[in-house]
């Protein structure tokens, strides 16, 4: 790669980029513990539904989650309009609102995940750990989290890959702003549409560099834990 080249990286969109995933990922791996924890074992009424719902960000068109956002948090909408008037405070060109896309779509991953790896502990030891007097929620934080562990690792690492690379959901609510707003997806885009190639090429180098570590660290954490 020209030494010019390496000269006018601007790894801005990058560290943005990371940034993003990194909160998004976390609010993820809340909900998707969370939630998980729910459809492996409760039944309640129309569980069925609400987990499709939850599962949708993985077939539906980014723009389709960014048009829901819009509607949601929009300055016109109810919501948007309040945090507007009383905070002074938008998720719309907001890196704030890539967050919330890039939650959005690694939601799904680590909700798979964890539902999965709930559903394979086994009771007998939280009822043993009940009776030794834990309470619910102590039986949960030491035996039922740490026994399920490695598959809501193995999907949060997943999530974290899918967040870095989040395009159409981010730009149409954070949109592109230098600086701002812009994530190495939307600088690669916009790097294409400017006729750079080169630093295109660059910047998709460096973020399937990013990605491959973290799937290569997924793969080797399950071989080693399998769950």
């Amino acid at each position: 790669m020209p030494q010019e080249l390496w000269s006018q990286f601007d790894a801005a969109p990058l560290a943005l980029t990371l940034r993003v995933a990194v909160v998004a990922t976390g609010l993820a791996l809340l909900l998707g513990i969370a939630l998980g924890w729910v459809f492996a074992r409760t039944r309640l009424p129309g569980r069925n539904v609400l987990e499709a719902v939850c599962m949708l960000p993985l077939v539906l068109p980014p723009t389709v989650l960014g048009y829901g956002i819009l509607v949601l948090m929009g300055r016109r909408s109810a919501l948007g309009g309040w945090l507007r008037e009383h905070f002074d405070y938008s998720v719309i060109f907001n890196w704030h609102g890539a967050v919330m896309a890039s939650t959005l779509v690694a939601l799904p991953l680590v909700l798979k995940g964890a539902s999965s790896a709930f559903a394979q502990v086994d009771r007998d030891l939280e009822a043993a750990a009940r009776t030794l007097g834990q309470s619910r929620w102590s039986s949960f934080i030491r035996v039922t989290l740490p026994l399920a562990w490695p598959g809501i690792l193995a999907g949060t690492l997943l999530a974290f890959a899918r967040a870095m690379g989040e395009f159409g959901a981010s730009l149409m609510v954070a949109g592109s702003i230098p600086g701002q707003t812009q994530t190495a997806s939307m600088a690669i885009y916009d790097a294409v549409q400017a006729g750079r190639d080169d630093l295109a090429l660059l910047l998709s180098l460096v973020v399937s560099a990013v990605s491959v570590a973290v799937l290569v660290l997924s793969n080797r954490y399950l071989q080693r834990n399998p769950s």
